[in-house]
């Protein structure tokens, strides 16, 4: 069970200890929402925060991350996840969104960030469109303390969804896009668009 906490742990000998929470699901289940709710708890306990995104991705704001719902906080651009080392060195807590689109070395970051005492929240797809895993995000979910799944709503049938269907018949692992190019499908809906050929 999850139990939020703001600061990092104290071992024995007075050293702080940190931890890595990582939030996964698939599109349109409230993974960046849930990420900008727990940096707004950590704001309002009066920590030094900062939040990451990959530069890439520029679906809403260039310099904010910005949920499906439109809920929105400031973060910082990054073209490699070994920048969030030098830029997060005064910080406590450090958000990451969308960490699917980084390479493996965000997983090392993320051990160092923890392990100088930092807590540090991920949010990110954890299947491409393919149902496959993505990226770095099954190693993350390996070493993190805690992992939240969130799910979305099938648009077919209604039941949780944790797929990431794309409609588009696009090539490639990555396709930047909303509701015009992907919706959320459960298992068996996921599957019978696939097999129909719609979409890919």
């Amino acid at each position: 069970m999850f139990i939020e906490r703001t600061n990092g742990l104290r071992t024995p000998d007075g050293c702080h200890m940190g931890w890595i929470e990582v939030i996964c699901g698939s599109m349109f289940s409230g993974k960046t929402e849930e990420l900008i709710r727990r940096v707004n708890r950590a704001i309002i306990a009066r920590l030094n925060v900062r939040i990451f995104k990959p530069a890439l991705d520029t679906r809403y704001h260039a310099e904010h991350v910005v949920s499906h719902d439109a809920t929105s906080i400031q973060s910082t651009p990054v073209a490699s996840a070994r920048e969030i080392l030098a830029l997060a060195e005064d910080c406590e807590l450090i958000g990451i969104d969308e960490a699917q689109f980084f390479d493996e070395e965000i997983v090392a970051v993320c051990h160092e960030l923890a392990n100088a005492g930092k807590r540090v929240i991920i949010a990110g797809l954890d299947m491409d469109s393919e149902g496959r895993p993505f990226g770095p995000m099954p190693s993350l979910m390996a070493i993190a303390e805690y992992v939240t799944k969130v799910h979305a709503i099938c648009v077919v049938c209604g039941e949780l969804a944790n797929y990431s269907y794309r409609k588009v018949a696009t090539p490639g692992q990555i396709l930047l896009g909303e509701k015009d190019s992907y919706e959320a499908r459960c298992r068996r809906h996921f599957l019978e668009g696939r097999n129909a050929g719609e979409g890919h």
